[in-house]
């Protein structure tokens, strides 16, 4: 087969199925893979909806999980036939900043960002180190499995991640940013690094549900400074941890007032403004740290043995499944907000 379908960006609003050339090995430290499942991001709606720039006829996608069809020369610890997660960072397992443990920041991940995954195959750079084995085939795994093994190329790791940032601990009262998938993966996260209390910042009932359902224990529907004001009611002095899953200025902006004194804010929500008043965390010593998530040391350390032992189940996000040639329809779910999370049904595997 030398094309393949895959989702294209036409324009703001606008997203269609094309065929396009089917990818190939380029440098000996590539892989192919065959997609089974991918799904579309909330950071997607950013080009989508025409807020930031994105190029026309552009490929598009960067969370999948699939099955490796051929490996570079280079690569010695993934082989054709493994079933893999494909994160959407590009770690290559060995750069200072991998080392580090934030392979997020590699620095030796291709220069371009990501595009392709929410189509039938996909190159995939740095994959000896950058990709994560699952045991078994696809076969072997529940409906609901594989969508929680989904969310570990993106959303959970990202989820995680701002837990992990804010240096959520046993017994920690937690404040989380944000009702969307990376914030519902949050709820998670606080719960599984040992959260107490978990309050939620919610206003849709079926997101509030779902963060119950994950282990939120109070739920703030109110914004600003009325959130702020709830949270001091509710907690006396604040959250120790907070996890900004949003990225707006207000959402920011909330999560510093509402940390007690010494607290720290983990930031995953992309940026929505190009600056931000830090003066507000020196006043009451708030740490403020964060940024692209640490996925395939996170997954490789913690989520994935937490998926397949069913200790946590971040697949529920996924609330509507499309095919890949309704993708128009997958997007329009996310935002008209009928769907948290849109999932890609591409291939068996």
């Amino acid at each position: 087969m030398d094309s393949l379908k895959a989702a294209v960006f036409m324009e703001p609003g606008k997203m269609e199925v094309h065929e396009v050339d089917k990818p190939k090995i380029e440098k000996p430290s590539d892989a192919l893979i065959k997609i089974v499942r991918a799904c579309v991001c909330g950071s997607d709606l950013w080009w989508y909806r025409g807020i930031s720039k994105r190029e026309a006829n552009s490929l598009v996608g960067h969370e999948a999980i699939g099955v490796v069809e051929e490996v570079g020369a280079e690569v010695s610890d993934i082989k054709a036939g493994d079933f893999v997660i494909v994160p959407f960072t590009h770690g290559c397992g060995h750069c200072a900043a991998c080392l580090a443990g934030f392979d997020g920041d590699c620095l030796n991940q291709e220069a371009g960002g990501n595009g392709g995954y929410q189509g039938e195959y996909l190159r995939y750079t740095n994959a000896n180190w950058g990709l994560v084995k699952i045991p078994g085939k696809p076969a072997d795994y529940s409906d609901e499995q594989l969508n929680s093994l989904l969310t570990l190329a993106d959303v959970m790791a990202t989820g995680y991640h701002a837990a992990a940032s804010a240096e959520v601990k046993e017994g920690d009262t937690v404040v989380v940013m944000g009702d969307g998938a990376v914030g519902l993966c949050g709820v998670i996260s606080a719960k599984l690094r040992g959260a107490k209390r978990i309050i939620a910042m919610s206003r849709h009932e079926d997101r509030q549900k779902l963060a119950l359902e994950f282990g939120a224990t109070d739920i703030i529907a109110e914004r600003g400074d009325e959130a702020v004001k709830k949270v001091m009611e509710l907690t006396g002095s604040g959250a120790d941890a907070v996890l900004e899953c949003v990225g707006t200025e207000q959402s920011v902006d909330t999560a510093v007032k509402v940390g007690r004194a010494g607290a720290v804010v983990g930031r995953v929500g992309v940026p929505q403004k190009a600056e931000m008043n830090t003066n507000n965390l020196f006043w009451r010593n708030i740490g403020l740290r964060g940024g692209i998530a640490s996925v395939t040391t996170d997954d490789k350390n913690i989520l994935l043995d937490a998926v397949l032992s069913g200790k946590i189940n971040p697949g529920k996000v996924f609330t509507k499944r499309f095919d890949l040639d309704h993708i128009q329809d997958a997007y329009e779910a996310m935002d008209k907000r009928t769907a948290i999370k849109s999932l890609l049904v591409i291939s068996e595997g």
